[in-house]
């Protein structure tokens, strides 16, 4: 079992960073008969959105027979959304509620969102539904009218140190300060990829693990120099060339780094290539992966 997994945050007074979200979560819970049937967790991928959502089911006390995760970026049609409704039904075969958790909800078709808004207007008394998304906007307004609103940031830096120092810890190791400021400077905030460094990291000899942690370093800034690249124009050749070193890095990283750095760009000045840029960067590469990464890179290269 991977690190990530191994150490999910069980419940709420678990979990690093999100303290406004952790409070307001905390106030409904407290209150379950008075809390609502559906909420909508939106930010980062690896910001802990689903973990949020199966602390909610965890409270309630639902069954693994009644807890059900949809992947909408796999069943986004209004056949799934019919399914569901026609599920929701059925009483819960243990316990007294049943679960269903959309990730990356904002796929769904907009019948599968109109239709998976009346039963979010109606709810059977034993359903609940938590919504999970990177781009909220993208859903009716209709359905986040009907949701209690989350929004889950990336951690910032001390944050991630105190976050990897506790799993460290657990896993019976101590590394250098330098080590966990380096995976925590390079993550983005991100704990899933925090913690996967980490994890690789602690797969090595004492002796290696700083050159470990540095050599995402390295990747990060190869992915600034595909920005640079690309914003200034720079041929296909080099481009090219560029994208071959990337190629063992998991394109999703290498899209967060071209977004994150177009958006800085923006933010401190009217710079209409960064902003073309991002358009083209703005959806995930979680299902398409690399070929998806060189087709936006040419889109952007070919684009005036």
């Amino acid at each position: 079992m991977s690190l990530y997994r191994k150490y999910r945050p069980p419940t709420l007074d678990r979990i690093v960073g999100n303290e406004q979200t952790v409070q307001a979560l905390g106030k409904f819970l407290s209150k379950k008969d008075k809390c609502p049937h559906s909420f909508l967790f939106h930010g980062p991928t690896g910001c802990g959105k689903t973990t949020f959502a199966r602390i909610i089911a965890s409270s309630f006390e639902c069954s693994v027979h009644d807890l059900n995760e949809v992947d909408i970026g796999d069943y986004r049609g209004i056949d799934t959304i019919r399914e569901l409704r026609k599920q929701s039904q059925f009483m819960p075969v243990k316990g007294n509620t049943k679960f269903w958790i959309l990730d990356e909800c904002h796929k769904m078709t907009n019948d599968a969102q109109n239709a998976l808004l009346k039963i979010l207007e109606e709810p059977p008394s034993h359903v609940y539904f938590v919504l999970c998304t990177t781009e909220p906007q993208k859903l009716l307004p209709t359905i986040r009218g009907r949701c209690s609103v989350f929004q889950v940031k990336p951690l910032n830096e001390d944050q991630m140190i105190r976050l990897l120092r506790r799993i460290a810890k657990r896993e019976g190791e101590e590394l250098d300060k330098r080590i966990y400021e380096t995976i925590a400077q390079n993550s983005n905030g991100f704990s899933r990829n925090a913690i996967n460094v980490l994890e690789q990291v602690l797969t090595v000899a004492p002796e290696y693990r700083l050159e470990i942690a540095k050599k995402t370093e390295e990747q990060i800034n190869e992915s600034i120099e595909l920005c640079r690249a690309l914003m200034n124009r720079s041929g296909w050749k080099m481009i090219r060339s560029i994208l071959n070193g990337l190629k063992d890095q998991e394109a999703e990283s290498v899209r967060r780094v071209v977004t994150g750095y177009c958006q800085s760009v923006l933010l401190g000045s009217d710079n209409i290539r960064a902003a073309t840029i991002l358009e083209i960067f703005i959806d995930p590469f979680y299902d398409t992966g690399f070929p998806q990464l060189v087709l936006a890179c040419y889109t952007a290269f070919k684009t005036k």
